[in-house]
């Protein structure tokens, strides 16, 4: 049975049923997205039980030649790589939908938008090859266009074009790499993933590492690196929250999924541009950290802490390791379940105070404390806390890092001193103080909205306290990944 065809379709086939459905009938239009996410999570849940995380190879595979002359196909396959970023992408657009009670205005639309990006986003993880990886990539690039355009804040028209054209403009990069390694011979043998990925060994070192950092340029836009991060904060800010629950929890994650499957690609020009990487990766976790610790908005606080957090991914994969690259695996997910409840619980705190403003609150522990206890645990977790699944991906990629360079990660834990200081700060200005006049009244969780948070939450402390499963799911694939660099690097 093509499982992953089922998966892959399921949100496109909703977005077409929703198309001859009048946009007044507000209530089914809801009901159904909601079904369909709902769908496409279970699913892959389904495809989870079936995944074997012991088998480094592609699992599920599917195969229909598309192009014979160029050797593209519509190739599709999971590994321990891109099982994770599914479950991810599927719960997030599922919990994305359930906050999206406060969209009012062309319900619609919003809602065939939401499905559409989660077709390109599901295309992105399951393709193994390049030419549908790319058609996949650019897919997510229009909904989102009008995602952010049309049901964003004052400044979306300027946060929609800036989003695009930065990323637009990364993958022109990604497709000029993909168009050099092209030019050799590929021998076609299964898919063009494993063909380009034969034909880059043969290519000279010097055109390796310019190819590599075509797609550093093309990843990076999307990660983001620094300073390639220009439009992260504003398009954060001017996003609807739940479309920003997607954007930091999954879209920046296909940017390191793509630099994790060219990095083992081209292991020649990743070490030789290793000190590169290393110097942008504690760079952007110091410069991130720094400036969501002097944001007043707690959006944009969220937007630079991604910026940060992004930064152990590139660590990880730049410290060509095993417990690197576990680090950065683990960190894509622990950074998703993260920075998607802190949208979600800032999206709801908004939608009840419509201020962002972090010094507009006080003691909002005393009339909310579900927020309170929710809000505290994600923070906690979002500055490396031991019984959160973000201190088990830091630590590994902390190991990494220091088995790699050693002292240099004084670095990291400075950044990780900085993570710190704004969570401690945030906490104490939401949770603290006297309680003021205007925030005497706001309502506490809903029902809805405690089991979309609730969810996260609980998958923070659970996989921090048993990182045993989500550890195992990707060490065969990482340990294939380190084999195939150790036999192609000289």
């Amino acid at each position: 049975m093509a499982i992953l065809s089922a998966l892959l379709w399921t949100p496109a086939l909703g977005a077409l049923i929703l198309v001859p459905v009048s946009g007044d009938r507000i209530g089914l239009i809801r009901i159904l997205g909601n079904l369909i996410t709902l769908s496409a999570f279970l699913l892959t849940c389904w495809l989870l039980m079936d995944f074997d995380a012991g088998n480094s190879a592609m699992q599920f595979g599917e195969f229909y030649p598309l192009n014979p002359k160029l050797g593209s196909a519509y190739a599709l396959g999971v590994d321990g790589l891109s099982m994770p970023m599914l479950v991810l992408a599927t719960l997030l657009t599922s919990i994305a939908l359930l906050a999206s009670y406060s969209i009012t205005d062309g319900v619609k639309g919003y809602h065939i938008c939401i499905l559409l990006l989660e077709f390109g986003m599901l295309g992105v993880f399951m393709a193994q090859d390049w030419a549908l990886f790319y058609i996949f990539w650019e897919v997510t690039l229009i909904p989102l266009f009008f995602l952010i355009g049309r049901w964003g804040g004052k400044r979306r028209h300027a946060a929609s074009l800036n989003f695009v054209l930065y990323t637009m403009g990364g993958s022109v990069f990604m497709l000029l790499s993909l168009l050099a390694i092209s030019q050799y011979d590929l021998e076609h043998q299964g898919s063009l993933m494993v063909s380009m990925g034969q034909a880059a060994q043969s290519m000279p070192v010097l055109e390796q590492v310019l190819v590599l950092l075509g797609f550093l340029l093309g990843f990076g836009v999307k990660m983001p690196i620094f300073p390639l991060h220009g439009w992260l904060p504003l398009a954060h800010v001017e996003a609807p929250s739940p479309v920003s629950i997607l954007l930091s929890g999954i879209l920046l994650k296909m940017g390191a999924y793509g630099l994790l499957r060219t990095v083992v690609m081209l292991p020649v020009a990743a070490k030789l541009i290793q000190p590169v990487l290393v110097f942008l990766a504690l760079f952007g976790m110091i410069y991130g950290g720094l400036l969501a610790w002097r944001q007043r908005d707690l959006k944009a606080m969220v937007a630079y802490s991604s910026l940060s957090h992004m930064g152990v991914v590139l660590l990880g994969i730049a410290a060509l390791n095993q417990t690197g690259f576990t680090g950065a695996i683990l960190q894509m997910s622990a950074h998703g379940l993260i920075a998607g409840a802190l949208f979600l619980l800032i999206g709801l705190l908004y939608e009840r105070t419509h201020t962002r403003n972090i010094q507009d609150y006080s003691s909002l522990v005393q009339v909310m404390p579900r927020f309170a206890a929710f809000t505290t645990l994600t923070l906690l977790a979002a500055m490396g806390l031991p019984g959160s699944v973000g201190f088990i991906a830091e630590l590994h990629t902390l190991i990494g890092g220091f088995q790699q360079w050693g002292g240099l990660m004084l670095f990291f834990s400075l950044g990780i001193l900085i993570s710190a200081a704004y969570a401690m700060r945030t906490i104490g200005l939401l949770f603290t103080g006297p309680v003021k006049p205007q925030m005497q009244r706001i309502s506490d969780l809903k029902p809805v909205e405690l089991m979309a948070s609730g969810i996260l939450v609980i998958g923070i402390v659970w996989f921090g306290l048993l990182p045993a499963p989500l550890i195992e799911l990707s060490t065969a694939t990482v340990g294939r990944m380190m084999a195939v660099i150790g036999e192609r690097l000289p």
